[in-house]
This record gives C-alpha cells, sequence and structure tokens, in this order.
C-alpha cells in the first residue's frame, strides 16, 4: 500500500466508523425503560421551578410582616381610642384642647406685628417655623467644633405665644 493511498484511507470515515449522536437528541427513549421510570421519579414534571419557590417563600415571609405590623398598629390605635375616651370622661376641656384643629400657617396679631419690625430673614425665618415642630436653626451637637468657632452673639429667635 502507497503512502497516499493509506493517508486517503485514513482520511475517508469507513460506515461502521462513523458515531451517531444521540446524547442531545430528543425522541424516543432507546433502550431499558427502567432508566427513563428512574428520571421520572427523580425529576417529576410536576416540579416547580426554584425561582417560583423562592419567590413565593419571600412573598409569604412579607406577608407574615405585614400580619404582624399591622396587629401591632391596631393594638395600638386601640389603646390611644381607649386613653382618649378616658380623657374624655375625665376632663372635656382637655380632651377639646387635645383634638383642636391648628393651622399651622396661622399667626396672631402679636406675630403679625411683631413681623413688621423685623428684617426679612427674620421674617422668613418666623415663617419657615411651625408651632409644635423642633426648631429648624438648632444644630446637632458633634464632635468637633466649627471651623469658624462659637456665635456668642447668636440669640434664638423669640417666638410669641
Amino acid at each position: 500500500m502507497s503512502l497516499l493511498r493509506f493517508s486517503q484511507a485514513r482520511c475517508l470515515p469507513r460506515a461502521a466508523d462513523i458515531q451517531v449522536r444521540t446524547y442531545a437528541a430528543k425522541g424516543e427513549p432507546a433502550g431499558d425503560p427502567k432508566k427513563e421510570i428512574i428520571r421520572r421519579v427523580l425529576y417529576p414534571s410536576n416540579m416547580r421551578n426554584p425561582h417560583h419557590t423562592i419567590e413565593r417563600a419571600w412573598l409569604l415571609h412579607r406577608r407574615h410582616l405585614r400580619k404582624k405590623r399591622e396587629s401591632e398598629l391596631a393594638r395600638k390605635f386601640e389603646c390611644m381610642r381607649k386613653a382618649m375616651e378616658e380623657l374624655e370622661r375625665l376632663d372635656s376641656r382637655l380632651f377639646m384642647e387635645a383634638n383642636k384643629q391648628e393651622d399651622p400657617r396661622a399667626r396672631s396679631t402679636t406675630e403679625m406685628e411683631l413681623m413688621k419690625t423685623l428684617k426679612s430673614s427674620e421674617v422668613r425665618t418666623l415663617e419657615a417655623r411651625v408651632r409644635g415642630l423642633f426648631p429648624r436653626e438648632m444644630r446637632i451637637p458633634i464632635d468637633t467644633p466649627s471651623r469658624t468657632g462659637w456665635n456668642y452673639d447668636w440669640k434664638p429667635f423669640p417666638r410669641p405665644l
């Protein structure tokens, strides 16, 4: 056999040497049906997607938290309702004062007169302040002093009541 014939014989596949790829083929299971039964038992087709299971568990957890929070709020609301009923029973004047609707932007006549004598920045400060809330010009205490030092001349804005 010449070298040319030998190389041609090696390159051309023979019918018996051709292998068929069956690992990715879909269709009828060839061979033992026991393997198919085991596969169906281990991996049932009705098994849910793991993502959906995790998603449902997360929603269940959030629902439990929401129910717990709602029950706590209902308990607090009921306690507040009982306290208001008790206040109304004991002192109706205090009950009316506690439930009085107040416009936070409403100004008294003293405040209106005071506003006429103030500078525009102080008027803005007076208008920005809402009665009953923490004053905005109050600063949070910090560990380090400011770069400009302490302002010894600062005085809080007087609000007439």
